[in-house]
């Protein structure tokens, strides 16, 4: 009896060697599943505090030994430059430090998963052409969210259904928007001691409540799939897995989307803070369509959840494990030569909005801070208004004031024009602008 290709694909004639930038959580989820695999072997680990990252091999499990044969160190240049690893497995969540080592890794000649979804959306096609052009492989993670619906797109238009819409769940009110650091954990139902005494980043965890990590999420897959965001944003529709064929349709066919191939994100809570029952906060899906009656009918008749029509269906998963997944982006990018999600455009931005009246003089405190959320919208609106992308709206000072609610644009900041971020982004602009 023969294996099963999946069997096969964990047996490789040899091990792949892999390279770990940032152990913070997705990096120890990953570094949890490592013994487990034998297919991959990680060579080097890289962090800020290398003792903290070698406490966090032994708080997963890993033994002395295997802790002995990995070189540990805080200088990422110098290790992606001498590693023996093939593949670089990037999760600072730093969007500048992300785009540094990566292109240092394609310089080096080795493949990239990206974690790092913030570098990928203030910069991504630009990496994919430039990791083309090393011939490497640079993709997105697989068991992070924009990787899984990618996957799920993939295998939409593959059996040869017309993509209507692709995203996933969060738990979302209007409110959260003007989120902070200081409100996160009443927000997100945690108790704050407990949050503390889990090491919970309150800024990092602000991210996914203010809505900033769901619109850098769905700018990640529409630059990846060719699907578009709505003109205005993400409007995160209340909705259960068994209306996600009746809301994530066009208007014209009575959903809410503004035409079909679009991304959105749906809520688990309704406006007035109940929970919707049989949500999918944690997970991911893909409406689809046919305008083949018989292929409409197949919907039905396989248990396919559909709306009132029967004319749109829905494939989903229910979870999504990050970092415990992304051994698939590993062993994909070095024995198939494929990423798992790719940007090939600039099709979607997130650009900084003021949560609430900022003045002069004041410096930007970032993602998930006291003063802007990011806000997905068409990259050519970002271009037009020279949007100010969330990924670098950190550190930098205002020069004049600007309302709360209003986009920040180029204008309204003092950039340093020598920045190697701001450059590598203004080049990525320029480059892609239009497609």
């Amino acid at each position: 009896m023969q294996d099963h290709p999946a069997t096969r694909f964990l047996a490789a004639e040899r091990p792949v060697r892999a390279c770990l930038v940032g152990a913070g959580k997705f990096g120890s989820m990953f570094l949890s599943q490592v013994p487990k695999v034998p297919s991959i072997i990680v060579t080097d680990i890289v962090d800020l505090s290398p003792d903290r990252a070698r406490e966090a091999c032994r708080r997963v499990g890993w033994d002395e030994k295997r802790i002995a044969e990995v070189r540990f160190s805080d200088d990422a240049a110098a290790t992606i430059h001498s590693t023996e690893a093939e593949v670089l497995v990037e999760a600072t969540g730093h969007p500048g430090a992300g785009i540094f080592h990566a292109e240092a890794a394609f310089a080096a000649g080795r493949h990239v998963v990206m974690v790092n979804v913030e570098a990928d959306v203030l910069a991504g096609p630009l990496l994919a052409r430039h990791a083309a052009e090393a011939g490497v492989i640079y993709g997105l993670a697989y068991g992070d969210q924009p990787a899984l619906i990618c996957e799920l797109v993939e295998w939409a238009r593959t059996c040869g259904f017309d993509v209507v819409g692709a995203g996933k769940g969060t738990r979302y009110l209007p409110s959260f928007h003007a989120s902070t650091p200081a409100t996160v954990w009443k927000n997100r139902g945690v108790n704050p001691a407990d949050a503390e005494k889990g090491g919970m980043n309150p800024q990092m965890f602000n991210s996914f409540i203010d809505g900033t990590k769901s619109a850098i999420e769905m700018a990640a897959v529409a630059n990846a799939t060719g699907l578009l965001p709505a003109e205005n944003g993400l409007t995160f529709p209340p909705a259960s897995i068994e209306q996600l064929p009746q809301i994530l349709k066009p208007a014209s066919a009575g959903g809410t989307l503004e035409r079909a191939g679009q991304v959105e994100v749906v809520s688990s809570a309704n406006r007035d803070g109940s929970n919707v029952p049989n949500n999918i906060r944690w997970g991911v899906f893909v409406t689809f369509t046919s305008d083949n009656e018989y292929t409409r009918r197949c919907f039905r008749e396989y248990g396919l959840a559909v709306d009132d029509s029967g004319h749109y269906g829905v494939l989903y998963r229910p979870f999504h494990l990050i970092g415990l997944e992304v051994n698939v982006s590993i062993l994909s990018s070095a024995l198939r030569r494929e990423p798992t999600g790719r940007a090939d455009a600039f099709r979607a931005d997130v650009v900084a909005t003021a949560k609430r009246d900022l003045r002069k003089g004041e410096v930007l405190d970032g993602e998930g801070g006291y003063m802007a959320w990011g806000k997905l919208m068409p990259a050519a609106k970002s271009l037009a208004l020279g949007g100010l992308p969330i990924g670098l709206a950190h550190g930098i000072a205002l020069v004049r004031d600007v309302p709360e609610g209003a986009c920040l644009t180029w204008d309204d900041v003092r950039v340093d024009p020598t920045n190697a971020t701001y450059r590598f982004r203004r080049e990525m602009e320029q480059t892609f602008r239009g497609t």
